[in-house]
């Protein structure tokens, strides 16, 4: 259907058109959303998935790589089988969990306080310097290989925290109704290959320095450093055009409260205008808007309707992440559990390792995440999302309980089992849990809703990691492992519950789910605004 921009407005409530003049800046605003919720699928949607997927990508990367390169680090450091004292496996699992944590909080608020595309970019900046100081951390008289790199993991973790509510809210604002969750998926999805490549490169590394390593274990020091090091390519490459994305015109409508630069923005982005400044013919307006404060907050999530979005997407993310960081951060632990990575040649048992984790990843991992792009505006968020924690309930509970008994049998039935968990993981919560919370919040707190949300995932991620840690040896080495399987089924079974307090977001816009009136959002103030 053609629509007169000019002349129709689109009304949150019921979704009939209405003729007002064109000098009414409500609803001019409301008619820039229509043209931004309705636009055709060009470049510009494929350019914003790909400047943030690629950071996601590198997320991953660095984030999981650790799972590669802790034991790299306990042949180089240690004894030959490959084992970190637990204090300092868990400490570098978890310090850049807890920076993610952080991160996650601070940078959220930022991109609602100062704006997306100002803080956009500079979350980048801090893990290409944290990368770069993780692969080059050596012992000192002041301070151990094991605290630096800890240190730097912590930092690296704060950039990566930030990725997750700037990138997730720049997509969804830029996206049309009919694909934003496809948009924001695919986003995501990137996390997938991210963390198939840091097994690729240890894969590689590993095969360049297989005869240096075989005469000497020290120069799995160089692999490890190199694969750590590896993270800071993508890095660089997606940081450029971070700095050059333009702000989104929903920020600038409802927060910078300048509605005629938005819509002007809005026709360079759809192609309708050439790129330049805005000439403003006629007196530009102050407008109101409801504003990001903090007893605005209070009131905004003190109503039910919208403090439980915040709880649903809060504690759904919190019992995901307890799963999948716990099973994620520690897949070669439970790969050298059931044999597959254990090996008594520390070159023979990292080949497995890398292997192992390259057949999980292609086999669940990467499938999972891109099954959600295609399905996910046409089953809905909700829907997926429920059906991925009842069957990774399931899941769990037969590998926890028939542990002992998977293992006696041929090693196929422990991967094909592991890797439909894997799958799930991702073709159900995993990605559901980053999309919905850049969705039902209004735009003066989408991003730090989303951050909110992200961060109890992180507390998760930390709790299951600190748990793996202390208690995987309980009764003799890795005897408790099916027992952390079964804890992860039951977390598993409260997603369901929690998952029932969140929307339906498929087939709506953002100003529908806010639970806010759209008609009368903007009000002009009597005096003229000054504009540089």
């Amino acid at each position: 259907m053609s629509v007169n921009n000019d002349d129709i407005l689109f009304t949150n409530n019921d979704k009939h058109y209405v003729y007002e003049e064109t000098y009414d800046l409500d609803s001019k605003r409301r008619r820039a959303l229509l043209e931004i919720d309705h636009a055709n699928f060009q470049w510009f949607h494929i350019r914003a998935c790909v400047v943030s997927g690629v950071g996601f990508f590198t997320d991953a990367y660095d984030l999981f790589v650790i799972n590669l390169v802790s034991t790299m680090l306990g042949y180089t450091y240690f004894d030959k089988s490959g084992t970190l004292p637990p204090n300092i496996d868990m400490g570098l699992k978890i310090s850049a969990a807890c920076g993610t944590l952080i991160g996650q909080i601070f940078f959220g608020w930022s991109a609602d306080r100062y704006g997306r595309k100002k803080i956009y970019g500079l979350e980048l900046s801090i893990m290409v310097i944290a990368t770069i100081g993780s692969a080059l951390c050596s012992d000192s008289f002041a301070i151990t290989l094991w605290g630096s790199l800890m240190f730097w993991r912590f930092i690296l973790g704060i950039g990566i925290g930030g990725d997750y509510p700037l990138s997730a809210v720049i997509t969804s604002e830029f996206a049309t109704i009919k694909r934003r969750g496809a948009m924001m998926s695919a986003v995501f999805a990137m996390q997938g290959f991210g963390i198939l490549t840091a097994a690729i490169i240890s894969v590689v590394t590993l095969t360049i320095f297989r005869d240096k390593i075989n005469h000497n274990l020290e120069y799995i020091d160089c692999v490890w450093r190199i694969v750590l090091g590896f993270g800071v390519v993508p890095t660089i490459t997606a940081l450029y055009f971070r700095l050059t994305i333009p702000e989104t015109p929903r920020y600038t409508m409802d927060i910078l409260q300048d509605i005629e630069q938005a819509a002007h923005d809005i026709n360079i982005i759809m192609s309708k205008d050439k790129e330049g400044a805005l000439t403003r013919d006629k007196p530009t307006y102050a407008v109101e808007t409801p504003r990001p404060t903090w007893e605005d907050f209070k009131n905004y999530f003190s109503q039910w309707k919208n403090g439980k979005l915040l709880i649903g997407t809060s504690v759904s993310w919190f019992v995901l992440d307890v799963a999948f960081y716990g099973i994620g951060l520690n897949n070669t632990i439970i790969l050298q559990a059931t044999g597959f990575a254990n090996n008594p040649h520390p070159y023979d048992a990292l080949w497995n390792m890398s292997v192992g984790n390259i057949i999980i990843n292609m086999l669940g991992t990467v499938p999972g995440y891109w099954i959600t792009v295609f399905l996910i505006d046409k089953w809905g968020r909700k829907t997926i999302q429920l059906m991925g924690f009842t069957v990774l309930t399931i899941l769990f509970l037969i590998l926890g309980f028939a542990y002992d008994y998977i293992l006696r049998q041929p090693m196929v039935l422990f991967i094909i089992l592991f890797s439909l968990c894997q799958l799930f993981l991702n073709f159900g919560p995993n990605v559901t849990t980053f999309v919905v919370p850049g969705e039902i919040f209004p735009t003066r707190y989408r991003s730090t809703g989303h951050g909110i949300s992200a961060a109890s995932g992180k507390f998760g991620a930390i709790l299951a990691q600190a748990g793996f840690a202390q208690s995987r040896n309980l009764g003799g080495t890795d005897h408790f492992v099916p027992h952390l399987i079964q804890i992860f089924a039951l977390f598993m079974f409260f997603g369901i519950f929690s998952t029932l307090l969140i929307p339906e977001t498929k087939n709506q816009s953002l100003e529908e789910l806010s639970n806010e009136d759209q008609i009368g959002f903007v009000r002009r103030q009597n005096r003229q605004r000054n504009v540089v």
